[in-house]
């Protein structure tokens, strides 16, 4: 699966190296050491994939993911020196669809690019019904288009991924961790705050009242269920 990815990471000699491993997998890598030149070349390029450092300097990484978020859901790998949860999951907050700590392998990296691309390129072909809906929600897969109440939703792709998880199997309750294995697969790395996360974000976009939500429902103790709100 050949892409055109952009990496965007300060450090010249970790960018030569996940550049070689990315070329290796037959990807068009396009490297940037700033955040202002990251936001340059996805709007001149349009790539398949942004690989982004949050410690860049100028515009850092999660200024970038915030701003392009606005304009294009790119598929974005977040990469970052720090440990605390709550940082990462901020860049989730923002629309990263995945994210690596520092130190990683450049060979997991590489697998983890394969995974995204593969997973927002192809996941619409395998469902035989196309067009799911549960009340006022519609999540049409060939189209990879998000719906409420008839207006079309700007969502991420991990966002995209978790409603139509719940929407092909309405009513059904999941688990965190079952929904994490959807999105991510076994991941040491993510933790199922990342869940919560996608879930509070999508509310806001498909809830008459994001506070008391009458769609995506919380089953304490469990998990999460798409209902005909």
């Amino acid at each position: 699966m050949c892409a055109q990815v952009v990496l965007a990471e300060d450090d010249e000699k970790q960018a030569e190296l996940v550049r070689r491993y990315l070329e290796l997998e037959n990807h068009t890598v396009i490297v940037v050491h700033d955040g202002r030149s990251a936001l340059e070349e996805v709007r001149r390029r349009q790539p398949d994939l942004l690989v982004l450092d949050v410690m860049l300097p100028g515009v850092d990484g999660l200024d970038v993911c915030r701003i392009l978020r606005q304009e294009t859901d790119l598929p974005v790998l977040m990469l970052t020196a720090r440990a605390e949860e709550d940082d990462l999951l901020l860049g989730l907050d923002l629309g990263a669809d995945d994210y690596m700590t520092k130190p990683f392998s450049p060979r997991e990296l590489a697998a983890r690019v394969r995974t995204l691309l593969r997973r927002t390129r192809g996941s619409a072909t395998a469902e035989p019904n196309t067009l799911l809906r549960v009340g006022g929600v519609a999540v049409d897969l060939e189209r990879h288009e998000l719906f409420a109440d008839g207006n079309q939703i700007s969502c991420t792709p991990g966002e995209f991924r978790l409603i139509a998880t719940m929407a092909a199997r309405p009513h059904r309750v999941f688990t965190r961790a079952q929904l994490l294995e959807n999105l991510h697969g076994v991941d040491q790395y993510i933790t199922t705050r990342t869940i919560d996360t996608h879930v509070l974000n999508l509310r806001k976009k498909i809830e008459p009242d994001p506070r008391r939500p009458v769609r995506l429902l919380t089953v304490y103790g469990v998990g999460y269920k798409l209902a005909d709100g």
